[in-house]
């Protein structure tokens, strides 16, 4: 694609993006169109009392010039008027250019205020296939850098421009009626620009956008590398880290240097194209003057217009490199914009009501994010009430299987329901607010203790955030702070210890008060004692509620009801944990064993093997017959059969295959 395709494209696409918002500031921006006007009329009154005090002043001293306005009336009051004329003209352009600016200005910073607010919902509404590859650095920079830019660029560069275009269209109209032969001149002189222009500005633009995108990347550098600070300096990375953002900068800053080349190139040859105008108006319009063709003062009006006329093409020729980076950042926030919202709220979509916490996974069929097999038709069947755990090698799709209840990412194919609601079928929110999950990074964030827990449902009141940090057993914590529950916590809760994020993080599951509970992992890396201040926030958090269990940790599962094992994509192994530790050769009691060696072979290590953690587990080995848990089907282990009929699990009738 040719440089000037690209030009037009990030100028449409700019511009596309604007649009919508443009339309709520309609009486703004005519306010400001209307000063602008103002100001253009006061621009091209501004040489005239100049041209009638010259000639005032040559008629007093005798020459012979044809008559002009105010010169009956003498010098002396001639000049005063015009000087009084220039000043309330000066006077008025002031005025107007002040208050054009504002009206643009006021306009810009709403306009950019809502693009931001517009792109950053939708850098949320987009799924977790986008967010595992985008770099947090670059999305950062396109936010706050490049909508920063174009409001910049639209008062500094934009709001001039449309008036110096109005200004050299007036202009050359009035230096056509005044000298058509002058205004040759300068129109040669506005072609020879648009060439030069038109040759520049692809290369300008080309060159700005790989600043902005170098400028993204080094963002995202240092987000990544002050983000593992912690990793850098332990492993004395700091050189490594700093060589890699300093290639970063230099890519960076000759990109930068060449489109501020290019950009000087053009004003310097716009600024050598005017003087050579300019001395050949002079020259030409002396030679007018002494042979009684126009009157000095008249050669003085053609001058000063020549010089307004001048100043908009220098101006452009500043300017267009300014729109052209400006081009390049709004293509960067439409890059931005365009990416698809894969997962998203259908048009009928309805409310959950209250639920119970019975969940079907029916027929989930998927791949992993390079396209290899993940789910093969996938059933499964979790009754309200049910403590489940989901066990299998690492990266045989656990918290995939999560992400797809919560809607954070989708299958290829299949269902899941929720108490007989179908998910693809209710909004988002409510769905959501019908879940809790703990990971193993407990994220917390930049606000008081207080607020971090009533993240997890904004209007509980402060005694249920009391309540819920008690039932956490993180009461007693909170109050040690300086500041109680009103203490701010640093970047990602990093001044608290592990166990103590992960009781803040349950207690915000807890005032939540949701009917089903996914723990990702949420006790891994935690050592042994703080795991065990962590387990009686655990069972108050799980009592009564669908439990959902994702870990390599033997201790989060040995209060279970019922583990099921995921591999190539199916439940190879379904029962309770004490069932399946008894079946000899199977894949969970080959993993309780190991856990045993391992505990054993560790001095002082634990002899329980469920409260140590797992190896990986093997990839194969012949399957074992699960046996029937309860009311829940339970399949052999390669292939878990659907049912027949409907199933019913606790109180939820589920049509399998079927929106409800």
């Amino acid at each position: 694609m040719s440089g000037k395709k690209l030009t037009a494209s990030a100028l449409r696409r700019t511009l596309r993006i604007i649009r919508p918002h443009l339309r709520r500031h309609t009486w703004l921006i005519i306010g400001g169109m209307a000063a602008l006007l103002a100001d253009v009329v006061f621009r091209i009154l501004e040489p005239w009392p100049i041209k009638i005090a010259v000639d005032a002043v040559t008629a007093a001293l005798g020459a012979q010039i044809a008559p002009t306005f105010g010169l009956d009336a003498g010098v002396g009051t001639t000049l005063a008027v015009v000087a009084i004329g220039l000043a309330v003209i000066v006077g008025g352009r002031a005025a107007a250019n002040y208050a054009s600016t504002i009206c643009f200005a006021l306009a810009g910073a709403r306009v950019a205020t809502q693009l931001r607010s517009r792109v950053f919902d939708h850098v949320q509404s987009l799924s977790l296939r986008y967010h595992s590859k985008a770099s947090i650095g670059d999305t950062s920079q396109r936010l706050v850098g490049d909508i920063g830019r174009l409001q910049e660029v639209a008062v500094t560069a934009g709001l001039p421009l449309v008036g110096n275009v109005i200004t050299l269209a007036v202009l050359l109209v009035v230096m056509v009626i005044l000298d058509p032969v002058l205004s040759a001149i300068v129109l040669v002189t506005a072609a020879v620009y648009g060439l030069l222009s038109k040759a520049a500005t692809p290369k300008i633009t080309k060159a700005s956008r790989s600043t902005r995108k170098g400028e993204g990347r080094l963002v995202g550098s240092a987000a990544e590398a002050l983000g593992a600070i912690r990793v850098v300096q332990a492993y004395g990375l700091e050189k490594t880290v700093a060589r890699d953002f300093a290639d970063g900068n230099e890519r960076a800053l000759k990109a930068g240097v060449r489109a501020r080349r290019l950009a000087a190139g053009l004003e310097r040859s716009t600024d050598v194209l005017v003087g050579i105008s300019q001395a050949l108006v002079l020259a030409f319009g002396g030679w007018q003057v002494l042979r009684g063709a126009m009157s000095p003062g008249d050669l003085v009006l053609f001058l000063l217009y020549l010089k307004i006329a001048m100043k908009p093409l220098r101006d452009m020729a500043k300017y267009t490199g300014r729109i052209a980076r400006a081009a390049a950042s709004g293509e960067r926030i439409a890059d931005l914009l365009d990416e698809p919202v894969e997962i998203a709220d259908a048009p009928d979509a309805v409310s959950m009501g209250p639920v119970c916490g019975d969940v079907v996974f029916n027929r989930i069929t998927s791949t992993d994010g390079h396209g290899r097999p993940l789910f093969d038709e996938l059933d499964l069947l979790i009754p309200a009430g049910q403590k489940i755990g989901i066990l299998g090698a690492s990266g045989a799709g656990k918290s995939t299987l999560m992400s797809y209840l919560m809607r954070l990412s989708q299958p290829d194919s299949g269902s899941i329901y929720l108490d007989g609601y179908d998910t693809h079928n209710v909004t988002r929110a409510s769905l959501r607010q019908n879940v809790s999950v703990l990971l193993q990074e407990s994220v917390l964030f930049a606000a008081s203790v207080r607020e971090n827990i009533r993240y997890g449902r904004l209007d509980a009141t402060d005694a249920e955030v009391v309540a819920a940090a008690r039932a956490a057993r993180a009461d007693e914590f909170i109050r040690s702070l300086p500041d109680g529950y009103d203490t701010e916590l640093g970047n990602r809760g990093d001044t608290l210890s592990g166990g103590q994020r992960q009781r803040l993080a349950i207690a915000r599951a807890l005032v939540r008060d949701a009917p089903v509970v996914v723990f990702d992992e949420a006790t891994t890396g935690l050592d042994p004692q703080t795991r065990a201040e962590v387990a009686d926030s655990v069972t108050a958090l799980t009592r009564g509620r669908t439990s959902i269990v994702i870990s390599h940790d033997v201790a989060m599962i040995r209060d279970l009801d019922r583990a099921v094992w995921l591999e190539n994509g199916r439940i190879v192994e379904d029962g309770t944990p004490s069932e399946l530790a008894a079946a000899e050769g199977s894949r969970f009691a080959r993993w309780i064993r190991s856990q045993a060696d391992e505990a054993d072979s560790v001095p002082g290590g634990m002899s329980d093997p469920m409260s140590a953690g797992p190896p990986a587990p093997a990839a194969s080995d012949a399957p074992v017959q699960a046996p029937v848990l309860d009311s829940v089907p339970v399949a052999a282990p390669d292939v878990v059969p659907r049912p027949a009929e409907p199933p019913t699990i606790g109180r939820a009738s589920v049509q399998v295959g079927a929106t409800s």
